[in-house]
C-alpha cells in the first residue's frame, strides 16, 4: 500500500497544541526541548523541537492562526510534501542562524514566515487584512513585516526578529524555485464545490476571487 500525505497543515497545528499543553502541565518540559545556543552540538534535535514550543497562549494562538491562514493556501497550491519541505527548511534554518544571536529561542514563527515568503512569490496579489484592519496585497504586507522585523533587530524587544527574516528569506528563495518549476508541481484545489472553474483559475493565478 502506497503511503500518501494528504494534508500537513492541520496535523502540524494539532502537534503544536498538544505540545503546548505538555509545556503547560509538565515542569521542565520547555527547558528540555527549547533552543539553547550552547547546547546545539550536544543536543542537535532541539533545532527541530524548538519549532513546536511556544512561550504563551498569545504566542501559539497567533502562530497557529497564521499557519492555518497562509499554510492552507500554500499547501493547496504546491501540495503537502513541498509544503513540509519548505516548513522545516525555513524553521530549521531560522533556528540555526538565530542561535548565533539569541541564547534561547522557541516558536514556529521562522517556519511560518517561510510559508509567507513563498506565497509572496507565488501569489503576490493575495488580499489580506493587515492587522485585521487594512486591506492590502500580500507582497506589500510582506514588505511591512520585513521592515518591522528589521526595526526589531536594531531595537530588540524579546521577539525573534532575525528568525522571522531568515524564515522569510528562505521562503522567498523556495518560492522562486517553485515558480521556476511551476509546470511540474502546480495543482488545482481538491474540491470545486463552492467555486467555478474560472474562479479557481483566477484564485490560483492572483489569489483573488
Amino acid at each position: 500500500m502506497k503511503f500518501e500525505i494528504r494534508t500537513a497543515v492541520l496535523p502540524i497545528i494539532v502537534v503544536n497544541v498538544v505540545i503546548f499543553m505538555l509545556q503547560t502541565f509538565m515542569a521542565n518540559f520547555t527547558e528540555s526541548f527549547m533552543l539553547i545556543s550552547t547546547d546545539i552540538f550536544s543536543r542537535p534535535w532541539i533545532v527541530i523541537t524548538s519549532m513546536f514550543l511556544h512561550g504563551s497562549f498569545n504566542h501559539i494562538f497567533f502562530n497557529m492562526y497564521g499557519l492555518l491562514l497562509f499554510g492552507t493556501v500554500l499547501e493547496q497550491r504546491v501540495g503537502p510534501k513541498r509544503f513540509l519541505a519548505l516548513y522545516f527548511l525555513s524553521g530549521i534554518t531560522a533556528a540555526l542562524l538565530s542561535s548565533f544571536f539569541y541564547a534561547r529561542a522557541l516558536g514556529a514563527s521562522g517556519a511560518i514566515m517561510g510559508v509567507i515568503g513563498a506565497l509572496i512569490i507565488l501569489m503576490p496579489e493575495l488580499r489580506l487584512l493587515f492587522f485585521f484592519i487594512v486591506p492590502m496585497p500580500l507582497w506589500f504586507a510582506g514588505i511591512i513585516y520585513a521592515l518591522i522585523d528589521l526595526f526589531g533587530v536594531f531595537f530588540p524587544s524579546g521577539v525573534g526578529n532575525i528568525a522571522h527574516l531568515v524564515g522569510m528569506g528562505i521562503g522567498l528563495i523556495f518560492g522562486l524555485y517553485l515558480k521556476k518549476e511551476k509546470k511540474k508541481f502546480d495543482r488545482k484545489f481538491h474540491s470545486k464545490k463552492h467555486l467555478e472553474s474560472d474562479d479557481l483559475e483566477e484564485y490560483l493565478k492572483t489569489g483573488r476571487i
